[in-house]
């Protein structure tokens, strides 16, 4: 089975985990902006997450240096440019990229103006290569509810434009779906699709609470779903899709190992997943290579891989349309 061969479907990448190191250097040389280094071989320890990366909060450290270098116009359309170029070379014939704008707004950049700089880069990115995308705008939980809102307020005009939706991530704790919950009713009213990173750490309550609080279509990672029988069964009977990315969780130690992780169980046992990198950069991963990972641990067959295929195609956000243009690829 020729991995790089199989059509595959990316809705959990995040932009700013997903930056060229030589575009970093390029554009702080270019931009006269301070990074820790200017060697590239130095500059990629800084930007990706270590081996033995102790905790979530680590390996979003590692996202800080990227932002630095997204604060233009130009920067952000060229970055989202690449993404696609990359993820093409993967077979990757549909992604939905996701980002921070207030991560962008440091140098005076207005809301819409990244936005639509990421929306530019895609179109011409989709104009030269054979992979379509679109765009999913992240609250962070960090930051406040109102922060959250403004995002949902200011994205809304995007809708059908190339955003398809909106999205919480960042450090996870107990009791972040109350936090939101008058945030994610807004998004709700304005028919934003949703998505929300929820069970990445040892919390796998807040699966359920995230799609009954906060009306996810999507779980981002859920790993610890395995571990709450009311999140487990809620995503069976729901149907709701995981967005798995192992790598990410082995590195953030959702689990301790590639062995451990529930994706083939969850898999097996008829919980809807797609197969994603999270942050190219940060993880150092490609679809091509997570693929081949599961093929050799999981011994997942051909049947597996096109059903991981067709359960992204039906769990994302394109039209239906585009969604009928993938399923013919399989």
């Amino acid at each position: 089975m020729d991995l790089n061969k199989i059509p595959k479907i990316e809705l959990h990448c995040h932009l700013d985990g997903s930056v060229r190191p030589d575009t970093i250097l390029d554009i702080a040389n270019k931009d006269n902006i301070d990074i820790p280094t200017y060697n590239i071989n130095e500059l990629k320890k800084y930007i990706t997450a270590p081996e033995e990366c102790h905790s979530l909060d680590e390996y979003l450290a590692t996202f800080d240096i990227a932002n630095k270098v997204m604060q233009t116009k130009e920067n952000i359309k060229r970055i989202a440019y690449e993404l696609l170029e990359d993820v093409s070379k993967y077979n990757v014939k549909y992604i939905e990229m996701r980002f921070a704008p207030l991560f962008h707004m440091a140098k005076g950049l207005k809301f819409d103006e990244i936005v639509q700089s990421v929306l530019d880069g895609i179109k011409e990115a989709e104009s030269k290569f054979d992979v379509r995308g679109n765009v999913i705008l992240c609250c962070m939980r960090h930051m406040s509810a109102d922060d959250a809102i403004f995002v949902i307020e200011e994205g809304k005009k995007f809708l059908g434009k190339g955003v398809v939706a909106v999205d919480l991530a960042g450090s996870e704790n107990l009791n972040f779906p109350e936090k939101f919950k008058e945030a994610f009713d807004l998004a709700k009213s304005y028919e934003y699709n949703i998505t929300i990173h929820a069970g990445e750490t040892g919390i796998g309550e807040n699966v359920f609470k995230s799609i009954e609080m906060l009306h996810a279509q999507r779980i981002g990672h859920g790993v610890f779903a395995k571990d709450c029988v009311k999140s487990y069964q809620m995503l069976k009977d729901m149907g709701v899709t995981l967005e798995m990315c192992p790598t990410s969780n082995v590195q953030t130690k959702a689990v301790n190992a590639y062995e451990e992780h529930p994706l083939k169980d969850f898999l097996d046992d008829d919980i809807r997943i797609s197969v994603n990198t999270d942050n190219m950069t940060v993880s150092d991963i490609d679809l091509d290579r997570e693929f081949k990972i599961l093929n050799e641990i999981n011994k997942l067959t051909e049947e597996d891989f096109k059903r991981i295929y067709l359960y992204s195609v039906h769990a994302s956000f394109a039209s239906d349309e585009v969604k009928e243009e993938l399923r013919k690829y399989v």
